[in-house]
């Protein structure tokens, strides 16, 4: 049996100085003393309030459809919309805020905040209302601002908020470079946006804790230490501070497709009758912080990379009203397929269509890769999105699904305009599945395609790209089997009765 889509979150947190600290693209251009970029750095950096007044970050978290930016005058972030921190599915994070969540979700006393800022902080998450007094029972009291420049200068990483050090992360260990400093911030700060997915996740379900019996974890990084770099597991790390107490659980991994190999994993895992409710979750990347900042800044334009992504989404047993997900049609860019643009599109679009008789036409909305084309078109890779959809446009006409002249058309009905911070996985089809979920119990959609999609040369193991799809579709509700009337039921037991006498009689003879 289908298993169902039950309930979504999507958080966004906004962390300028861990993306001056920790995004890749900061870290290389520090090497270089006369960086220009470095120098004019600290004047693109956006405000919390311009955060969260920017319309593409309000579409993640569920306050505007993404078909609404359309109609908002581009350039979005010229263009600022009502800044509301917290949507339908979640919010969007500050970075003091975070910081705490991070020392929260810390089990080895490795994030040390200062004293005053502790106090300062721990009102502010008093008020919020996922943020419990267990929660802020494992803040620590603080330590003194000379503990935590002696720590920065044994080379932990600084914590700075408002231009002042609050706080650092110290390596958790002297010689393993996989539990250095930087990795250590880079994990925590992916396993604590994780934990604020899966709370909003708890709280828009309503879903008892303890009925969650597996957690998949499917974000960018890997945990470890020097003898096995990516051995894991974020997966319980992040159920044991939510408070997963029944659950067990592992990561997927599997760049940008990876969120979809892990729905599917959990699809999979439910429709098996092995466990009734799975959950898929994520958190952010901080090396992809400020990954475009140099064609930003050279543009004049803010550093819009400075969030980090989460999302959560809860699998389960079908329940006859939440929406399906089709298991008899998966797409799957195959090892042979071939690695072009369009052999990955016919595989993940095209082949698990035609298998259910199903037109290119018939899926109402295609999720692709939603990054927000503001943040790729100033560094030249364009609008990714759209890109897509011209594709799945062509291979409509292909196939005579559509005309030639119906490809504009095609697109603005059936695709949508990116809206996803640039964080790898999470623009990759997930983005889409709470208004999914939404519009399809509401009527308004009844069939939806979520594709992923994975660069996997990127690890110098194999050339190949990589790409998977799944149908989420309107549930028709569980049919009873009839079982037989009380009539046929008599003569069923009166013919086994006659048949046993018989045979012996005959066995007397």
């Amino acid at each position: 049996m289908n298993p169902v889509i039950k309930g979504c979150s999507y958080i966004l947190v906004h962390v300028p100085n861990i993306m001056v600290e920790g995004g890749t693209t900061q870290i290389l251009e520090k090497e270089n003393k006369n960086s220009e970029y470095i120098q004019k750095l600290n004047d693109h950096i956006r405000s919390y309030e311009e955060c969260i007044a920017y319309a593409p970050n309000q579409a993640y978290i569920g306050n505007i459809y993404p078909d609404e930016l359309y109609n908002i005058p581009k350039p979005w972030y010229q263009n600022l919309v009502s800044p509301k921190r917290f949507g339908e599915f979640g919010e969007i994070m500050p970075e003091d805020e975070f910081y705490a969540l991070m020392q929260i979700s810390d089990v080895f006393d490795l994030v040390l905040l200062e004293k005053k800022f502790v106090e300062e902080v721990k009102e502010k998450l008093k008020n919020h209302p996922l943020i419990n007094e267990k929660d802020l029972a494992k803040l620590k009291e603080g330590v003194s601002l000379e503990e935590i420049e002696k720590q920065i200068d044994n080379k932990a990483v600084p914590l700075r908020f408002k231009g002042k050090i609050v706080g650092c992360v110290k390596k958790a260990h002297d010689k393993d470079v996989t539990l250095s400093s930087h990795v250590m911030m880079e994990n925590l700060a992916t396993k604590a946006s994780a934990v604020l997915a899966f709370k909003y996740l708890l709280k828009n379900t309503g879903i008892n804790v303890e009925e969650i019996e597996y957690i998949l974890e499917c974000s960018e990084e890997a945990c470890g230490d020097m003898n096995q770099r990516g051995g894991g597991n974020f997966a319980k790390a992040i159920g044991e501070v939510v408070g997963c107490s029944n659950a067990t659980g592992a990561d997927v991994r599997g760049f940008c497709a990876g969120p979809s190999h892990a729905l599917l994993s959990a699809a999979a895992l439910v429709s098996a009758g092995v466990f009734k409710n799975v959950v898929v979750v994520a958190g952010g990347a901080t090396a992809k912080l400020g990954m475009n900042g140099r064609d930003h800044v050279k543009k004049g334009m803010p550093l819009l990379e400075d969030v980090l992504g989460g999302f959560a989404v809860l699998v389960s047993a079908n329940d006859g009203i939440n929406p399906l997900i089709r298991l008899d049609s998966i797409g799957r860019h195959t090892i042979g397929a071939g690695a072009s643009p369009q052999a990955v599109m016919h595989a993940v679009v095209v082949e698990p269509l035609e298998r259910l008789g199903l037109r290119i036409t018939d899926v109402d909305k295609y999720s692709v890769e939603m990054q927000n084309p503001e943040i790729t078109e100033p560094a030249g890779a364009g609008d990714v999105p759209k890109a897509n959809y011209k594709m799945i446009a062509a291979l409509g006409v292909k196939r005579g699904d559509i005309d030639k002249s119906q490809m504009e058309e095609f697109i603005l009905k059936h695709g949508m305009p990116g809206f996803a911070p640039t964080q790898g996985h999470i623009p990759s089809g997930i983005p889409i599945l709470g208004y999914a979920r939404k519009k399809i119990l509401k009527g308004e959609l009844k069939r939806v395609m979520s594709i992923g999609k994975g660069s996997l040369f990127l690890a110098r193991m194999t050339n190949l790209f990589d790409g998977i799809s799944m149908i989420i579709e309107a549930n028709p509700g569980i049919k009873e089997e009839k079982g037989p009337e009380e009539k046929e039921i008599r003569g069923m037991i009166a013919k086994v009765l006659r048949d046993f006498a018989e045979h012996l009689i005959n066995s007397e003879v």
